[in-house]
């Protein structure tokens, strides 16, 4: 089976292997400080989803950081390229124009191809769309707006903490592709009281989104220490997906998709140390092999 993957994706559009560094942009996010809800989604760890961002510095201090780190691992003397991500808590959460300012610090960066900014759907206003598009016509490059979905289904957007209805993320997506940003969504496979169907349906509504979903995360339920979840399930453990179940459900999602829909992730990485279950997700490389194996299987 084939589907346009992320790494295929970069290599067709910009002719070279492309880099993604993660960094911050100092928001918080209103499902935290009291304006949506307190405490976060409770799969939510205390980095706010970008436990593996850049310290908290000035953008460009974060850039030569997280750059330094990619090219120690490359040979010398070749050229990279990169995707500025702002990944931790809600990145559109705060002042449009000081968020704008942080954002063009980043897509001004000559060795930066692309912008992608990891947000919620009742956090991004209208002067904030206006603003992006305007960047990403300035200079002349993509502008991804990331938006966490994790699923369709209001029991779940209620279980999770998630503090806003599906009609708030359409209104959030219709907007943002009408500016003609790019739209990725975050979709996490094994929440507990979710059949597989369910996981299914929430595929299968984004597959049918009218202009086309750019791209799409699908990425496995951690359990995480020091979340709310993580409480829940050290006092009652609850069924996870094994291995083996995980993967026929993600070939079947990447069935449901459209071919122009670019797959960003296959699972995620759990950071180690703040990992409780599923243990399986933190041994990358056997989790890649068996998905890659049963996606060209299919």
């Amino acid at each position: 089976m084939e589907y346009l993957s992320l790494s295929k994706y970069l290599k067709e559009t910009y002719g070279q292997k492309i880099y993604k560094i993660s960094l911050q942009s100092g928001c918080t996010c209103p499902n935290r400080d009291g304006t949506v809800s307190r405490g976060g989604c409770t799969f939510c760890s205390e980095g706010g989803s970008g436990d593996f961002a850049a310290p908290l510095t000035a953008v460009s201090e974060q850039i030569e950081s997280a750059i330094k780190k990619v090219e120690l691992k490359m040979p010398e003397g070749q050229v990279h390229k990169y995707i500025a991500y702002f990944q931790s808590y809600t990145n559109t959460y705060g002042d449009t124009s000081s968020l704008i300012r942080i954002f063009e610090e980043a897509i001004r960066d000559p060795r930066v191809v692309a912008l992608s900014i990891g947000t919620r759907p009742d956090s991004i206003k209208d002067d904030m769309v206006a603003a992006l598009r305007k960047l990403q016509d300035q200079y002349d490059k993509k502008v991804w707006v990331e938006l966490g979905l994790q699923s369709i289904h209001e029991m779940t957007a209620r279980r999770i903490n998630r503090g806003y209805s599906l009609p708030v993320f359409e209104d959030a997506y219709n907007r943002l592709k009408t500016a003609g940003l790019t739209v990725i969504v975050h979709v996490i496979i094994g929440f507990p009281w979710e059949t597989e169907n369910d996981i299914l349906e929430t595929v299968r509504y984004l597959s049918g989104l009218v202009p086309v979903l750019d791209g799409i995360k699908l990425q496995l339920l951690h359990v995480l220490k020091g979340t709310k979840l993580g409480e829940e399930y050290l006092e009652h453990p609850f069924h996870l997906l094994t291995l083996d179940e995980y993967k026929d459900i993600v070939v079947k999602c990447l069935k449901l998709l459209p071919k122009e829909t670019v797959v960003h992730r296959i699972t995620g990485d759990g950071p180690k140390k703040l990992l409780i279950a599923p243990l399986w997700s933190g041994d990358k490389k056997r989790v890649l092999n068996t998905l890659n194996g049963a996606i060209e299987n299919a």
